[in-house]
């Protein structure tokens, strides 16, 4: 089965890890047909591993014992990826907005999502939906008061964004 990993923490924050060595450090796990997509932790991979929760802690084990810090991995099957790129529950962007998704590690609870929710404003929409976050923010970054640490504060879980952009284009890779 074919996977996509979102890791937190690489190449951010003085983490830096080339894909090169990502895609090294993949293969000695034992997952096979690795690649990566752009420098921020997005890998494919295949396996025959069917549990996600179990692939999860694989790598975050491998990566933590290999690069020295805790690098939270979200794993997602290839079908969930293209759904995730599908949905859109703001309808379609307008100029100036900027959306991204947050893969959460697990479907938060209904507080968990109300907390999150009191976060939205004018310039900040969001919208959960199953283990994901959609955030369309309006306007330039500085605007914003809304974050990955944020979002993860708030619903006391890993989690890690990305454009929406770069996901679609990761959903559509053969």
């Amino acid at each position: 089965m074919r996977y996509i990993a979102f890791l937190r923490a690489i190449n951010v924050g003085g983490h830096t890890v080339t894909m090169v060595r990502l895609r090294a450090l993949f293969g000695e796990l034992g997952l096979r047909d690795v690649s990566t997509f752009i420098a921020s932790g997005n890998v494919r991979f295949e396996t025959r591993a069917t549990s996600v929760a179990a692939l999860e802690a694989r790598v975050e084990s491998g990566l933590r014992a290999a690069l020295g810090f805790e690098t939270a991995t979200l794993i997602r099957t290839v079908a969930e990826l293209q759904a995730v790129a599908a949905f859109e529950p703001f309808g379609a962007p307008v100029a100036g907005e900027t959306g991204y998704v947050g893969f959460l590690r697990s479907v938060p609870s209904s507080d968990g999502v109300a907390r999150l929710m009191t976060h939205a404003n004018a310039v900040d929409m969001l919208h959960v939906h199953g283990r994901e976050l959609y955030w369309r923010r309006r306007g330039p970054g500085a605007a914003s008061r809304f974050s990955g640490s944020t979002l993860e504060r708030t619903l006391g879980m890993a989690a890690t964004l990305r454009n929406v952009t770069t996901v679609r284009k990761l959903a559509a890779l053969p």
